[in-house]
């Protein structure tokens, strides 16, 4: 199938399965962020590298539900986190009702999460838990380390990848892994889809770190600049601090700990961002681990043209512009 043809089995499946219920206003706000969009991205990879493996994808939908709510779930507790104002050009969660809804109803969908495998017979079950408890637990630290690096200013760039590999990358390898599993695909090849998906959840990250600078609100569905406004050392500003002259490296430090408004702040940081070719470079970063991820898809045994596929996917993550 096409990527629209699992969005669109996928989306059957979460309206039939994510109800409103009693008490509304726990339910609500689950619902509302689960229908305002997004790119569906780990439940389509799910459903997909199931069927790639020669599985049937109808059987994947319990564990692409548990990823996608799961991951919804971490937008609504970061939204909160980040104070941000905007999901997908929408009202964020705790915007639209109040912070205690969020936290709660967060903590309603990770549970809910959990719940979705529990369709699995026993000893898949058993496989697709510890998966997900480990990558629920290396999310956590991701974002710690996100919240961490904010007040810091002795960040490197190979601390940033390590904290997006754990905040974003462990999500996708774990869905295209879950749907390897779940087609019976031996161990060495549920590794090396793991492995191909954090690479390809690296580049994503940093396709989504050069959209928050570089991209078109209307599009993004985010505030423009938002991880500027939070003070955020994304690999724009890490590789800005590694290679400007000193002037500009000063520059960003005084703009990053000034308290001037925030349109002044964000033009400032971009501009010195573009003379110092910032976005080239991380296009560049983005590039390269996409190969990774590339590198990683010649070690399995499926065949080239379902590699193939896999390919065009990770090369259309690199031109999106949402």
């Amino acid at each position: 199938m096409n990527i629209e043809d699992y969005r669109e089995d996928f989306l059957g499946y979460l309206n039939e399965k994510v109800q409103l219920k009693e008490p509304v206003n726990l339910y609500k706000p689950v619902k509302y962020i689960l229908e305002i969009g997004g790119k569906r991205l780990r439940p389509i990879l799910a459903l997909m590298i199931c069927d790639l493996f020669g599985g049937d994808s109808k059987k994947a939908l319990d564990a692409a539900l548990a990823v996608e709510v799961f991951h919804n779930f971490t937008l609504v507790h970061d939204d909160i986190m980040d104070s941000a104002p905007i999901r997908r050009g929408k009202e964020t969660v705790h915007k639209k009702w109040d912070e205690n809804t969020g936290i709660l109803s967060g903590d309603a969908m990770l549970i809910m999460a959990y719940q979705c495998i529990e369709n699995y017979e026993p000893e898949l079950f058993k496989k697709l838990i510890l998966l997900l408890s480990k990558t629920a637990l290396e999310v956590c630290e991701g974002q710690q380390w996100d919240i961490d690096f904010e007040t810091r200013n002795d960040v490197s760039i190979d601390d940033y990848i390590e904290m997006i590999t754990n905040k974003t990358s462990v999500l996708i390898g774990a869905a295209m892994q879950m749907g390897a599993m779940i087609a019976n695909a031996s161990e060495r090849e549920t590794e090396a889809i793991y492995n191909f998906g954090l690479n390809l959840g690296l580049a994503f990250q940093l396709q989504d770190d050069y959209l928050d600078t570089f991209g078109n609100a209307e599009t993004f569905g985010k505030q423009i600049g938002g991880d500027i406004i939070e003070n955020k050392k994304t690999f724009l500003y890490l590789k800005a601090m590694n290679i400007c002259n000193i002037n500009d490296r000063e520059n960003l430090l005084e703009l990053y700990n000034s308290s001037i408004g925030d349109t002044l702040k964000v033009n400032a940081v971009t501009q010195l961002f573009l003379r110092n070719s910032i976005d080239k470079l991380t296009k560049k970063k983005i590039l390269e681990y996409t190969n990774k991820a590339f590198e990683d898809l010649e070690t399995l045994t499926i065949s080239i043209d379902k590699k193939a596929v896999l390919k065009e996917f990770g090369l259309s993550l690199m031109k999106r512009s949402i």
